[in-house]
């Protein structure tokens, strides 16, 4: 393994990745936080809100804000959005990509990746938006696909529920099929001209229509839009099932990761990095970015005290919903001592996978309540605890233990949790030489591995660009 395979720091060691998470909605992974009298998550829909978080995070070199999102509440548990509307718990949720040109419109240099479904738009309205994005964000923009799990979403589509779980792969294949067939191969990169003595704004010959027609989709003709600083924004995933990992390896630039434990982070991780291989990529061509919830503080009695006071607002009922949405398993109708046992899901089956390898022994099961616990500040993500020295310390040895890229940071309140990792941990990780001090130029792919600004030679999408004459159905 190079030292090209990775982001290194000046000092030469491995450099870890920071992402914000965070979505449009309150209290996104901490249900009951929004209560907390710090919390500003309430103001999510408001400019202020997000250009101050953006600020804060450029303040503290973050390399992009990860924005999830969903289409329809959390309605398994209880078989009702009842629960979900009296906890807030991710509803009501605003559009994720509309809160980006502001945000970009205000720093220089950090990124979004922005969620977005391939159940229920067309791809080539979606293409468009796309490409608008980074054009827009001058090549700051990558995409997170998913392929949905929310049955609430599928009714309110006009479906009776989603897709079976491989096969909305196999529809997400074909779907970044006709993307990539848009965004790479129907412009030539000097395509608009701009002759002004001849009155040619387009050289006619050098659009291309990209005449795909598969089992999912038709679209013969143009992409509506001439060619962004990256073409393609980079593509971020997050479904670390078997099928998901398989999608990863053939599409994905960087994925988020969810273990609770660093065993399991670092089995995730191999997995993902042989899928790269499989799919004929560098297992380094994949950054992999572990969710991690941070309370930290000027001391460790600090960020005890910080922590104790947090779980004090957190709302078992809310944790539960989100669980049962995230599993496909309405969690009401177990007791709360029961063991979780073997279940079988529709929804995010990596979550199902997970706790059933977490699970311990016969003497510590996953029951219900345990779920709930777990669930309460920071939603399914491990917690760190203590001062800026103990975080980063810790980071440092979880990069170093899984071979993970960086860590996808959820609030428990919001911007403090941000606010106290810019001050307490960012320093200490630069004092380690773990953390950049400041940032790479160029576009969100060029930032991540410093190779351009378009998709390189061996990812799967390169094949439908125009330099490489592979356009076919």
């Amino acid at each position: 393994m190079s030292e090209s395979t990775f982001p290194t720091t000046a000092s030469g060691q491995r450099e870890i990745l920071f992402n914000a998470f965070d979505m449009n909605c309150v209290a996104h992974q901490s249900p009951g936080l929004w209560r907390h009298p710090e919390d500003k998550s309430r103001t999510y829909n408001t400019l202020g809100y997000w250009t101050n978080l953006a600020q804060t995070l450029e303040r503290g070199l973050f390399d992009g804000l990860f924005i999830a999102d969903v289409l329809g509440p959390y309605d398994v548990y209880g078989n009702s959005d009842e629960a979900t509307l009296k906890a807030g718990t991710q509803v009501p949720t605003n559009d994720p990509i509309l809160v980006v040109p502001p945000m970009a419109a205000v720093t220089e240099n950090l990124t979004f990746g922005v969620t977005a479904g391939t159940a229920y738009e067309h791809p080539y309205s979606f293409a468009r938006r796309l490409a608008t994005l980074d054009h827009l964000t001058e090549g700051r923009v990558g995409w997170n696909v998913v392929t949905g799990y929310l049955p609430s979403a599928a009714r309110n589509f006009g479906h009776d529920d989603q897709m079976e779980h491989d096969e909305r792969y196999n529809h997400a294949d074909e779907y970044l099929d006709v993307v990539y067939k848009l965004l790479e191969g129907s412009w030539e990169d000097d395509a608009v001209v701009e002759d002004r003595e001849n009155g040619v704004f387009i050289d006619p010959t050098k659009v291309h229509r990209i005449e795909h027609e598969g089992k999912y989709f038709k679209t013969p003709g143009i992409a509506f839009t001439e060619p962004s600083k990256q073409r393609t924004p980079v593509i971020y995933q997050a479904g670390a099932s078997t099928r998901g990992r398989a999608f990863a390896g053939k599409h994905a630039e960087a994925v988020f990761i969810n273990p609770p434990t660093p065993d399991l982070i670092k089995a995730t991780t191999t997995k993902l990095r042989q899928a790269a291989v499989e799919a004929g990529r560098d297992p380094y061509d994949i950054r992999i970015m572990s969710m991690q919830t941070i309370v930290t503080g000027a001391t460790d009695e600090e960020a005890q005290a910080k922590y104790e006071e947090l779980a004090s607002y957190t709302d078992v009922e809310g944790g539960l919903v989100l669980m049962s949405g995230w599993m496909g398993i309405d969690l009401s109708q177990f007791d709360l001592d029961e063991p979780l046992g073997d279940v079988e899901s529709n929804a995010i089956q990596s979550t199902i996978e997970t706790f059933k390898k977490a699970s311990g022994d016969d003497e510590n099961p996953w029951t219900v309540r345990r779920i709930a616990e777990w669930c309460g500040v920071g939603g399914f993500g491990p917690v760190i605890i203590g001062s800026g020295e103990t975080v980063a310390r810790r980071l440092a040895e979880i990069q170093d233990e899984t071979d993970i890229d960086g860590f996808n940071l959820a609030y428990h309140i919001t911007p403090g949790t941000f606010e106290d990792i810019v001050e307490y941990v960012v320093p200490e990780l630069q004092k380690l030489g773990r953390y950049k001090t400041e940032y790479r130029e160029g576009t969100m792919r060029n930032k991540l591995f410093g190779k351009g600004d378009h998709l390189p030679e061996n990812h799967y999408g390169s094949r439908f660009a125009l330099r490489n004459r592979q356009l076919v159905g």
